[in-house]
Formats: C-alpha cells, sequence, structure tokens
C-alpha cells in the first residue's frame, strides 16, 4: 500500500471533508480513499459518451415518461427586411 501526504489543504475544504466523512460514517482518511477510487476506478465516467447519454444512464432506474410533444407552428409571418 501507498502513503501520500497533502500539504497545504484549505481549511474549508478539510472541515467539507470531515463533514462528509461523518455523514458516511467514515474517518476522514477512509473518506480520502473512497473519494479516489470512486474518481480514478469506480463509479466516475470517463468521457464514455456524450453527457445526454450519461445522464440517461444515471437516471436509467427510476423509470421514464412519455411526454407528448406540441406540434411546431409558426407563430406569425418572419420579418422581412425589404
Amino acid at each position: 500500500m501507498a502513503t501520500i501526504t497533502v500539504r497545504g489543504l484549505d481549511e474549508a475544504l478539510k472541515r467539507k471533508l470531515r463533514i462528509r466523512a461523518a455523514d458516511n460514517g467514515r474517518s476522514m482518511e477512509q473518506e480520502v480513499r473512497v473519494i479516489l477510487f470512486d474518481t480514478l476506478e469506480g463509479t466516475a465516467k470517463q468521457g464514455t459518451g456524450s453527457l445526454f447519454d450519461e445522464i440517461r444512464a444515471d437516471v436509467a432506474e427510476l423509470g421514464g415518461a412519455d411526454l407528448e410533444l406540441p406540434v411546431r407552428e409558426l407563430i406569425g409571418e418572419p420579418l422581412k427586411f425589404d
């Protein structure tokens, strides 16, 4: 196992990490491991497709919705610049 040291970490960021770790029932060290793993190896998607495809895949388990799209009509005649 490798060990790294992060110097110069902003106090506000450290506080957020501490809160996130506590919310998840983990130590700050374990929370950093999870964040690094998720970002580099796990759940994060690195350019697997278009943004639309990635969002669609993320919400697929929630089901879908059939929307009726209205017919597009002209509001009025286009302007003429004669």
